[in-house]
């Protein structure tokens, strides 16, 4: 329909395509128009597909009211757009729209669309919960008694989410006997969007047993669900079913500490099936159980650091911080520096005496910031200064302008977020402020955290513990816990 569209197909056509198959897609030719006189036909000849995808409609409420044409035109038209795409040696996907709309309104007519696309030899009915209001139930009904009229044709199930049973409507079809399922990665679609098939996938293969993509292939569904994510410029939803980053993330005590005994205890399945891990949380709900599972995620290089360390003081540290508004989910690098404090041959790699920072706006300047920072590192006292666009940026400038000296790695260390929630906004300025700063060094990404009534007293807490770990991640060749590797 556009110049996009046509440039997408051309570039198609020089692809050599692995397990896919571009498909290209329109709805049925127009009222008083032929096939061949039709522009639509027409664009889905030249789009070159081995394989069409054609929607019509079976809800009378359409065919009367939006088409504005008579109910046995309709299904003229259905008949002859496909017949038309067998003749040109194209393989036919009949998109019944609104079809469990049109079934429950008019049972007859909308299994006599289905009819009409057999007749023009479709050889897959794909039917349309296009409004996306039909319950699993109604879809299993009805799917079955299709399949029940259909034998020598493939049923297909294409669900929409605005009542949140998308991925559930497409489960009920194929345990009714539908073949074919369409969806998007992470749901992605109008309104409330589609069936997700990162759900789809791995309920149909790991819930109902059934073969749906090539052997091996579900390990890659998380990094695919990503992947998607980042091309089409959306966060991941990290609460989404088997893909999310929360999806096999456990805190409470009871939870991790019977996950210690049995790791299937707390989860409906084996994690690294779908190419996604396990990962335990800190946070006020934990219990020794959580800090023992972070310790182990030390690699055994680096276990001296946490050897003998308190685990009862990490937990307490855990939970009086996390009262004050330090929230430890998404911050495991400040997890994992609270675990080596607490052991008794840990070293500070610097000592903070004092900071200060000006913020100041000038006629010819406009606004600055300049901070003043002395440490003691190595038994030296070392006072630097330096500006930066922001305070925190002054900060981070003037740090490590003082550690770089002896800690030359930081120059690999770089802030890549910075994030700032206000927890009480009732009382305004005074609110807590909590910081959150994610970094990496170009190979792996860390997150830190701090939190206080004053911005820079928690932008400095969450930054210190930034270059920190940085620079023990650096002194450690890479595998310190709390660091992910960048794909």
């Amino acid at each position: 329909s556009n110049p996009k569209d046509a440039e997408f197909f051309a570039r198609a056509r020089e692809m050599k395509w692995q397990t896919a198959t571009v498909v290209a897609f329109s709805s049925t030719r127009r009222v008083n128009l032929s096939c061949e006189n039709d522009p639509n036909m027409k664009a889905l000849l030249d789009a070159g597909t081995s394989t069409c995808a054609v929607f019509g409609k079976t809800w009378t409420l359409h065919v009367t009211e939006v088409l504005r044409t008579t109910l046995d035109e309709n299904l003229k038209l259905i008949e002859d757009t496909v017949a038309y795409l067998r003749a040109n040696n194209r393989r036919v996907i009949y998109d019944a729209e609104h079809f469990f709309s049109g079934f429950q309104a008019d049972r007859e007519y909308a299994l006599a669309t289905l009819a009409a696309a057999v007749r023009g030899g479709a050889e897959t009915l794909a039917l349309c919960d296009t409004n996306g209001g039909t319950m699993p139930h109604a879809i299993a009904n009805i799917v079955s008694e299709v399949v029940a009229k259909n034998s020598g044709v493939k049923i297909g199930i294409h669900t929409h989410n605005d009542s949140e049973c998308a991925v559930a409507n497409s489960v009920a079809a194929v345990q009714a006997g539908a073949l074919h399922v369409q969806g998007t990665i992470n749901g992605y679609g109008e309104r409330c969007g589609n069936a997700n098939l990162c759900a789809v996938v791995p309920n149909i293969e790991l819930k109902l047993g059934l073969r749906c993509m090539p052997e091996n292939h579900l390990t890659k569904l998380t990094d695919t669900s990503h992947y998607i994510a980042e091309i089409a410029n959306q966060n991941p939803d990290e609460f989404m079913a088997y893909v999310g980053r929360n999806a096999f993330a456990h805190k409470a005590g009871v939870h991790v500490s019977a996950m210690r005994r049995d790791k299937d205890s707390y989860q409906h399945i084996d994690p690294e099936l779908v190419g996604n891990k396990m990962i335990i949380l800190v946070s006020e709900l934990s219990g020794r159980s959580n800090i023992m599972s972070k310790v182990d995620e030390f690699t055994p290089q680096f276990s001296e650091l946490v050897q003998g360390g308190d685990i009862k003081n990490a937990l307490q540290q855990v939970k009086d911080n996390e009262a004050r508004g330090f929230s430890y989910e998404a911050a495991d690098a400040s997890v994992a520096l609270i675990m080596m404090r607490q052991a008794p041959q840990y070293q500070p790699l610097y000592e903070l005496i004092d900071y200060m920072v000006n913020v100041e706006h000038r006629d010819q300047r406009g606004s600055f910031a300049e901070a003043t920072v002395k440490v003691r590192v190595k038994g030296e006292v070392v006072h630097t200064a330096a500006e930066g666009d922001g305070p925190v940026n002054a900060l981070d400038n003037a740090l490590r302008k003082a550690l770089g000296p002896v800690y030359p790695m930081l120059n690999h260390v770089k802030l890549t977020d910075y994030k700032v929630r206000i927890l009480d906004s009732g009382i305004a300025t005074a609110a807590i402020t909590r910081v959150l700063i994610d970094s990496t060094d170009g190979v792996h990404t860390w997150s830190t955290v701090g939190a206080s009534q004053n911005i820079i007293e928690a932008s400095w807490a969450a930054l210190g513990d930034a270059l920190e770990y940085g620079i023990r991640l650096s002194m450690s060749n890479g595998s310190l816990a709390g660091a992910t590797k960048k794909e």
